[in-house]
């Protein structure tokens, strides 16, 4: 797993042992980057200068993939033990650490935010219909900007993580499904 673009490109990443973290695989991190950059409703300005959420963030390789790309912030949150370590090796490895934080607490009960997010990627894990959770729980707090552009990678089979949003676009690789919209 590596750093696709920008100006990290070719930096390996690290993952922890076992099966826990599920991390989001290089290919379908460059169809992703590519969609958001290429589709009628992306652009550069997707990427570049957007304050960044990834939650569920294990490895970090979303996030990490936005910093090399333009993006000015990215707040991690991950809660799982030997995820934070390979998060923060990553974000270390990368020199991510002052344009970066890492917030070791669930998305589910997020802090109060400083800076609301304007790119969002939640990758949870599959089959437990942790998005919408997750997507309350961010907005009460502060996290996700007016208009803010929302990514969410669930199992393939998964029904749309959000019943009331307009799904601006929905891909299929592999035992993934990524689906794209915009916060009202």
């Amino acid at each position: 797993m590596r750093i696709i673009a920008g100006i990290r490109r070719g930096r390996t990443l690290r993952a922890p042992e076992g099966k826990a973290t599920r991390p989001t695989a290089d290919r379908v991190r460059q169809a992703l980057f590519d969609m958001l950059l290429h589709a009628p409703w992306g652009g550069r300005d997707c990427v570049e200068g957007a304050h960044v959420l990834d939650g569920f963030a294990g490895t970090g390789a979303l996030g990490l993939e936005a910093l090399s790309r333009g993006a000015d912030f990215c707040t991690f949150f991950e809660v799982d033990r030997p995820a934070l370590a390979a998060l923060r090796t990553n974000v270390r490895d990368c020199q991510m650490q002052d344009i970066s934080r890492v917030q070791a607490s669930t998305v589910l009960k997020p802090p109060r935010a400083t800076t609301p997010c304007t790119l969002v990627f939640l990758d949870p894990p599959y089959g437990q219909s942790l998005p919408a959770q997750a997507l309350t729980a961010l907005t009460s707090a502060g996290w996700i900007a007016p208009g803010a552009l929302i990514v969410t990678e669930t199992g393939r089979d998964e029904p749309a993580p959000v019943e009331s949003a307009d799904i601006l676009a929905e891909r299929a690789h592999g035992a993934a499904r990524l689906w794209v919209w915009r916060q009202g």
